[in-house]
C-alpha cells in the first residue's frame, strides 16, 4: 500500500492506494494537538501583523515554540499514521509527500525573514512526517504539487479518468482536489518503486 499526503497547516489528507491505484482508504489526518498554533513562525514570528496579537516572539521564545510544535507534531502524526496502518489489510510500503529544497534553513534566525516565513512551518510538517516514515521503514517520495496530477495522468495514459476521479463516484464524497493530488502522487511514487527495483 501507498500514502499520499496533500498536507495543509495542522491536517492533512490521506489517499492510500493499492497495487493497482484503486483507492483503499482516504481520511483527513490532524497534524498538532488543540491548543497549539498551526503555524508558529508565520504567526507568531514573522512581520506580518494580521497573523499576531501582539510584537513578534523573540529568537529564543520562537525557537522554543517551535520545538514544542514539532514535538506535538510528531505525537499526533504518529498517531495518525498507525492507526491509519493498522485499519489497512496490507503493509505500507511507501508515503509521498510535497517536496522541500534540500538547502532550506533550518535555523530560526532565517526561517523567519520573508521569503522563508511563509513556508518553513509547512516544511516542519512534511519533515516530520518524513521521519516518521523513516523510522516505519517506508519509502519516501517527494513530488511537485503544480505538476503531480499531469504526470500522474501522463503515466496512466487511457486510465487517468478512472484513476483519478473515479474514486468519487465509486465512494462519494469528499473527493477533492487534496484527495487527486495524493492519489496522483501514489501513481508516481509506484513509478519510483519499479525503477528502483528495476535498478537492483
Amino acid at each position: 500500500m501507498r500514502v499520499g499526503i496533500a498536507h495543509h497547516l495542522g491536517w492533512a489528507v490521506a489517499v492510500t492506494a493499492g497495487p493497482d491505484h484503486e483507492v483503499a482508504d482516504r481520511r483527513r489526518v490532524e497534524l498538532i494537538e488543540p491548543g497549539l498554533p498551526n503555524a508558529p513562525i508565520h504567526h507568531e514570528g514573522g512581520p506580518h501583523l494580521m497573523h499576531r496579537k501582539a510584537d513578534p516572539l523573540g529568537d529564543e521564545e520562537l525557537a522554543a515554540l517551535v520545538t514544542k510544535v514539532r514535538a506535538s507534531a510528531a505525537r499526533t502524526a504518529a498517531a495518525a499514521l498507525d492507526e491509519l496502518a493498522a485499519a489497512l489489510p496490507e503493509p505500507i510500503v511507501s508515503i509521498s509527500l510535497r517536496a522541500w529544497p534540500d538547502d532550506f534553513p533550518t535555523d530560526i534566525t532565517t526561517q523567519r525573514r520573508v521569503p522563508y516565513e511563509a513556508r518553513a512551518d509547512s516544511v516542519m510538517y512534511r519533515q516530520v512526517l518524513a521521519d516518521l516514515a523513516r523510522a516505519r521503514g517506508w519509502s519516501i517520495h517527494l513530488y511537485e504539487a503544480n505538476d503531480v496530477e499531469a504526470e500522474a495522468t501522463r503515466v496512466l495514459g487511457k486510465r487517468a479518468e478512472e484513476v483519478l476521479y473515479g474514486p468519487r463516484a465509486a465512494l462519494g464524497p469528499p473527493w477533492s482536489k487534496d484527495h487527486r493530488i495524493a492519489l496522483a502522487a501514489t501513481v508516481l511514487g509506484s513509478v519510483e518503486d519499479g525503477a528502483a527495483g528495476r535498478s537492483r
